[in-house]
């Protein structure tokens, strides 16, 4: 399938026309038959010979009616623009056509309508010059009549080849479908419309709703699919398509809201962005608080002006949008499309500091609105998979650590930071040089302790090692004071006489030993700890598995006190910590064995 719009001057024809080509009619409600005047979007479609379907997405040409226009050309690839050849081009052809100019529309055919009342030779002219100046460039031109048939198999084949040249939809894409209309269906529910662009919907789908009603997502589930009024299994793009939702209400969903693949979109209220269009003034010139037209949504934004054609737009209410998006703004007040618009960033930096926005104003002047993995990460330095995903940018480099992806030079900096912090925290605690993971955190200012960790065993990285959730440069050790050498060496050689006796609380407070001297004197390497206040030498753990292993296994606790010639209150600490270092197996409640 394929779904074009239609564009164009109110009563010029363009329901009468699609009418003509589809057999079915566009105009939805009475109000508009009756008076011959389309008020809101209607759908139509047919098969063409030979280029398959097309569905027509026909819009309303009244002034009044621009929102609900945009709301139905925002999503399409391509449009059908028509001008009347008695009437010419007129002030709604002028703006339909800004419209698609700023949407960047670049595929579209011109029909010259009431062909028969008119010479239509001097309006297809005028309307394919004016046409070639915007973003659609050269198009093919036909002159049609509604009311005596001329020109529509002209018409229909300029359609397929119109439709051939367009370019082929990811099917395999994340969703994003804009809801246009919501209703309720007798028996069925919820059942919204849109013009799905890119992906592919089927029966039993799991969906984000982002809607303006609900201050999160809202998770549905897709109970049933149509497309072109017939059930579908599954729908893929570009289709026009019908979904009943299961887990909201109809009256919960309204035009602008957006279904969404599954925790790979993220709605935002802060983009920057760069003004494009023929007619696009300068960012300063841009009104203060025009109307966003995303998708189908309409948005109130607040604009900040950065650089000469970039801007920071701030939104009435979050929006899934990702880099590289198309989008227009409009003045409601005036009835004019002051300009077109690329998404450069959904998750820009703050503008806190005096000069933050002429900064980046300058940084924007490098960024080009294409999804670019590797520019995004120099930007940012760190940022998470899943976000980067989310803001429609390929992930372009293995994670660091755990979602974590990495510039490559700002990693390389963060390492010799590392180091730097370590060092100079060694330097000002020489009893204690071990700086803690979480102060490492904070001191290069990353968002996760598992970065620092990272940091730690990135190959090539500051010769660092991590002991107890401490960092210390390879080899350090805290350099004892010489009072506190000369209370560790008394407690020394006490062990070297009863290796597993060790010394009594009262012992290491005569000695001044308190726990942070221990501490340093374990860190140091000095001596082992084996539990609280318990201190033998180093080694002594491999030593007293050694004597355990000459025992008949399994042995008891007893037993073990009685060959390590040492006291229950060193027995039980020892025991499990040589549990802890796998030396041996705790069987039952009081037995052991040696592995």
């Amino acid at each position: 399938m394929h779904v074009v719009t239609t564009a164009g001057h109110v009563d010029h024809g363009k329901s009468a026309l699609v009418r003509a080509l589809t057999g079915m009619e566009p105009d939805r409600w009475e109000e508009e038959r009756r008076r011959g005047l389309t008020l809101d979007l209607g759908f139509v479609w047919t098969d063409l010979p030979g280029g398959g379907t097309v569905a027509f997405v026909d819009v309303p040409g009244h002034e009044r009616l621009v929102g609900n226009m945009l709301a139905g050309v925002g999503p399409v690839p391509a449009v059908l623009l028509v001008v009347a050849a008695d009437q010419g081009w007129q002030p709604q052809s002028e703006e339909h056509l800004a419209v698609l100019d700023a949407l960047r529309v670049r595929h579209g055919v011109l029909a010259v309508t009431r062909s028969d009342l008119a010479d239509p030779a001097p309006v297809r002219e005028d309307a394919l010059a004016r046409i070639a100046e915007t973003s659609l460039g050269k198009v093919e031109a036909v002159a049609v009549s509604s009311v005596t048939g001329e020109g529509l198999d002209e018409l229909r084949a300029a359609l397929v080849r119109l439709t051939a040249a367009l370019p082929a939809p990811d099917r395999d894409a994340d969703v994003r479908l804009w809801v246009d209309r919501s209703f309720t269906v007798r028996g069925r529910g919820t059942v919204v419309t849109g013009t799905l662009a890119a992906g592919t919907l089927r029966t039993g789908d799991r969906l984000d709703l982002a809607a303006a009603s609900a201050a999160g997502g809202t998770a549905v589930r897709v109970r049933g699919l149509q497309s072109l009024k017939r059930d579908r299994a599954e729908a893929g793009a570009v289709a026009r398509v019908a979904v009943n939702v299961h887990g909201v209400a109809a009256d919960a969903v309204r035009r602008g809201d957006a279904l969404l693949t599954p925790g790979r979109w993220s709605a935002t209220a802060l983009v920057d962005v760069r003004l494009h269009g023929s007619e696009a003034p300068a960012a300063a010139d841009l009104p203060r608080q025009p109307v966003l037209h995303a998708g189908s949504a309409a948005v109130p934004v607040t604009v900040r002006p950065l650089g000469r054609d970039t801007a920071r737009l701030t939104l009435a209410r979050p929006l899934p949008l990702r880099v590289g998006d198309i989008a227009l703004l409009r003045d409601p007040g005036g009835h004019r499309i002051p300009a077109g618009l690329t998404v450069l960033d959904v998750r820009p930096p703050k503008l806190a500091r005096r000069g933050a926005g002429r900064a980046r104003a300058r940084e924007l002047e490098t960024v080009t609105g294409r999804p670019d993995g590797a520019a995004e990460l120099r930007r940012r330095g760190l940022v998470r998979r899943a976000e980067l995903l989310a803001m429609g940018v390929p992930a372009v480099a293995e994670p660091v650590a755990g979602d974590w992806l990495a510039d490559p030079a700002h990693w390389a900096d963060l390492r010799r930071r590392l180091a730097g912090v370590v060092e100079e925290h060694a330097a000002g605690h020489p009893m204690d040089p071990g700086l803690p993971v979480e102060a490492a955190r904070r001191a290069l200012g990353l968002p996760d302790r598992a970065l620092v960790r990272a940091l730690v065993r990135t190959a090539g990285g500051p010769a660092l090692e991590q002991r107890d959730g401490r960092l210390y440069g390879r080899g350090t050790r805290p350099s004892l004071p010489p009072k506190l050498r000369a209370a560790v060496d008394a407690v020394r050689g006490e062990l070297d006489r009863a290796p597993f006796r060790a010394p009594e609380a009262h012992r290491l407070a005569e000695l001044g030993l308190t726990p942070a001297a221990v501490a340093a004197a374990v860190a140091a390497g000095a001596l082992l700890r084996i539990g609280d206040g318990i201190v033998l030498l180093p080694g002594a753990d491999e030593r007293a598995a050694a004597v355990l292993a000459r025992l008949a296994q399994p042995f008891t606790t007893s037993e073990a006190r009685r060959a390590l010639d040492t006291t229950r209150r060193v027995a039980v600490p020892l025991l499990e910590h040589l549990d802890a270092r796998g030396l041996t197996v705790r069987l039952d409640g009081t037995r052991r064995r040696c592995r």
